[in-house]
């Protein structure tokens, strides 16, 4: 269904990814395949899930609308607190709601003060569709803790575009199904520098973000 991309211990240049754009763009559930951009280096040997950067990204300048209809700074509202971010729609019948239920189980494994402390952030790429409304129901249902984001595409995209992750405009393939093609990267982000340090593709399983997350919580790399 999809051109999936080993994400186990590479290193990447943020530059790089920005010139490159995506590293897996999937068209969620609609039989499109993609080709995955150039790596810059990596080690095949190593288990680690995430892909540690060399220079992080910097929090993207997102002022969106949550899922109570009101604005939400990104930048303002996460400072200083340990965070992912995912692009994604609510529509989307694997890859997305298959991440984000990995990182709501593995979250619950957290004592709760860090997953009071954690600020998981999920930006539709559906905006027409994925209203405020739609996307609390959606998510209430996966973890009520995290934060949807709604708003104008052309601010999303160019959101999504400063951490290296290519979003298309929402389409109809063949069948007339309309699909989003997306990057499926999730961006964590340290409490102590608020950038973003390290990246997980769509291959990161339960396991590693119950692994991983301790230390996210604490800046540290896995």
């Amino acid at each position: 269904m999809r051109n999936k991309t080993s994400m186990r211990h590479k290193t990447f240049a943020a530059a790089a990814l920005l010139a490159a754009g995506t590293l897996t763009l999937t068209a969620c559930g609609s039989g499109d395949t993609s080709k995955p951009v150039s790596v810059v280096s990596e080690d095949a040997g190593s288990q680690q899930a995430a892909t540690v950067l060399d220079k992080p990204f910097e929090k993207p300048d997102l002022v969106l609308t949550d899922t109570q209809g009101k604005k939400y700074d990104f930048r303002e509202e996460t400072a200083g607190k340990p965070t992912l971010i995912y692009f994604g729609y609510t529509h989307c019948p694997d890859v997305c709601p298959l991440t984000m239920n990995n990182i709501a189980v593995a979250k619950k494994q957290l004592p709760k003060s860090e997953q009071d402390e954690l600020r998981v952030v999920f930006v539709t790429t559906d905006p027409e569709r994925d209203t405020a409304s739609a996307l609390g129901k959606w998510l209430k249902g996966i973890d009520p803790q995290f934060v949807g984001l709604t708003g104008d595409f052309a601010t999303i995209q160019a959101g999504a575009r400063t951490l290296g992750i290519s979003i298309e405009p929402p389409h109809k393939d063949k069948n007339g199904k309309v699909v989003s093609t997306h990057g499926t990267q999730v961006v964590a982000f340290s409490p102590k520098t608020d950038g973003g340090y390290l990246l997980y593709g769509e291959d990161a399983t339960v396991d590693d973000y119950t692994k991983d997350l301790p230390k996210i919580v604490k800046g540290e790399k896995p």
